[in-house]
């Protein structure tokens, strides 16, 4: 069935059944990668894009509920203020280890910054309970969050 999504700007059509999950109509059908798979039932967040600004798990939302809405995926996350701020944090800090897990996490802390953009401990650990880092960097998620919301541009 034919779906009119609107990725990063760019209105597109796609051709998926109405269950096929966001995340493969982001790989596979357009081909953007940034988004990675993590474990298909939205428990680590490597996945998250946002949908009308608010972040979702691409591997559990159908291509149907996207059909229609916004969707903001890491390749254009830099595009917006809080994104621009967070990856400018990402950055300076030098947040990630691996790297795998990052797209989601840049996500879900653009998402959380744009509502709140002086979030305390407990708002960042409520909106980031949802995102999985093997490699444990939590403690610097949260300080390149803080650097974002204080609007430094260095280390």
């Amino acid at each position: 069935m034919a779906h009119a999504i609107t990725v990063n700007g760019i209105a597109r059509i796609v051709d998926v059944d109405d269950d096929t999950p966001l995340l493969w109509v982001l790989r596979d059908v357009l081909g953007m990668t940034g988004t990675k798979f993590g474990c298909g039932m939205a428990l680590c967040g490597a996945c998250t894009v946002h949908l009308d600004d608010k972040a979702v798990r691409s591997c559990i939302t159908p291509a149907a509920a996207a059909a229609g809405k916004r969707i903001t995926t890491i390749e254009a996350i830099g595009a917006t203020p809080a994104g621009k701020k967070i990856q400018q944090a990402w950055i300076a800090l030098e947040v990630p280890q691996c790297g795998y897990c990052q797209s989601g996490q840049i996500m879900s802390a653009t998402a959380l910054l744009a509502a709140n953009p002086n979030p305390t401990d407990s708002d960042i650990d409520a909106a980031m309970s949802g995102n999985i880092c093997r490699c444990g960097t939590y403690v610097r998620i949260r300080e390149g969050i803080k650097h974002a919301a204080s609007g430094k541009k260095g280390a």
